[in-house]
């Protein structure tokens, strides 16, 4: 997947998350929202199973793009704006 395929939008359309798994590990990313959206419609108002997260920072490297199973999602932390 490049980042053609990506959503198309400005910055201000994606939210830096923090997203622990079931399986221990943290993934710091970016999330595309939809406006008038917030982090949490994500998980509330889409039937998506899965989200996904982009210029991700994990263990295995960084710039990654992942999908993650919702399933398998511990918690997720918003970062405050400024």
């Amino acid at each position: 997947m490049g980042n053609s395929d990506l959503p198309t939008g400005n910055e201000s359309n994606y939210k830096k998350i923090t997203v622990k798994t079931s399986d221990g590990e943290t993934i710091q990313g970016k999330v595309f929202l939809k406006p008038n959206y917030r982090v949490s419609d994500l998980f509330t108002k889409s039937e998506s199973p899965f989200i996904v997260l982009v210029e991700a920072l994990l263990r295995a490297g960084q710039d990654k793009t992942l999908i993650v199973n919702k399933d398998h999602i511990v918690w997720v932390e918003p970062e405050e704006e400024d």
